[in-house]
């Protein structure tokens, strides 16, 4: 499917001696209370979050993907970074669940300086109603661009923002992650090249379909940095399985 044409994202046991099961009752109901607590806190990272653990995160629809990632999908609000040598590799399949699950909850998606000119054929065909589809078009000044960002991710009728935009300051990312952790939004980056000092919290790369660790119709999908993974880790993915 091609989504955009080109016109020219020690757990201690309290046990009394005395009074067992008082003290097992309250230990149990403390116990869940708590979990209760940390499971409804996404911004609290926990060591059972790790790569392919846990259940905070929304499914990008692709297994092999939520295998390699914390929560086992997509964070639900925040900034990461989708970094890939050329545009065109993917990196739109490879949010078209992610894409259709905002649509269907009512809210809107805003581009930001797409490259190429949106195909609306092909986004309807995904299921995604382009009437929740709004766009700042290439020639928008990067100001403009990033205080359209900004506002959009600080609202919580926008349920995604996508945008290209490669050279980036450390602190306009963190105002944008704010921005983002405070309308419960997911922004998304595209860029071509990645910085090791960025602050996103997530942080992936597209390699290319014919990579030697990729079969026929597969492309390499690395997890460079997600919170609560130690190392990078990488999965074959066909991108366009969802077509």
């Amino acid at each position: 499917m091609t989504i955009i044409r080109n016109h020219s994202d020690t757990h201690f046991q309290y046990q009394s001696q005395y009074q067992p099961s008082q003290g097992n009752a309250m230990h149990d109901g403390g116990s869940s209370d708590i979990d209760e607590l940390l499971q409804d806190n996404p911004a609290l990272w926990r060591g059972c979050d790790m790569a392919g653990q846990g259940t905070t995160g929304r499914s990008t629809g692709f297994t092999q993907l939520d295998a390699i990632l914390p929560g086992r999908g997509w964070p639900e609000k925040g900034l990461m970074e989708v970094v890939t040598p050329h545009w065109g590799m993917g990196e739109l399949q490879l949010l078209i669940p992610l894409m259709r699950s905002v649509v269907e909850q009512g809210k809107w998606i805003l581009w930001i300086s797409p490259p190429y000119l949106l195909y609306a054929p092909a986004l309807v065909q995904a299921g995604i109603n382009t009437e929740q589809v709004l766009v700042v078009k290439l020639d928008t000044s990067c100001k403009d661009a990033l205080w359209s960002m900004e506002k959009a991710l600080q609202t919580e009728n926008c349920g995604l923002v996508l945008a290209w935009q490669n050279w980036l300051p450390t602190k306009v990312l963190r105002r944008l992650q704010l921005a983002a952790d405070t309308g419960d939004t997911l922004g998304v980056l595209f860029k071509h090249h990645d910085s090791e000092h960025s602050p996103s919290p997530i942080r992936l790369k597209i390699g290319d379909s014919y990579s030697e660790n990729a079969g026929f119709n597969e492309s390499e999908v690395t997890v460079i940095k997600a919170r609560g993974n130690f190392r990078s880790l990488s999965a074959n993915i066909n991108l366009y399985q969802q077509a």
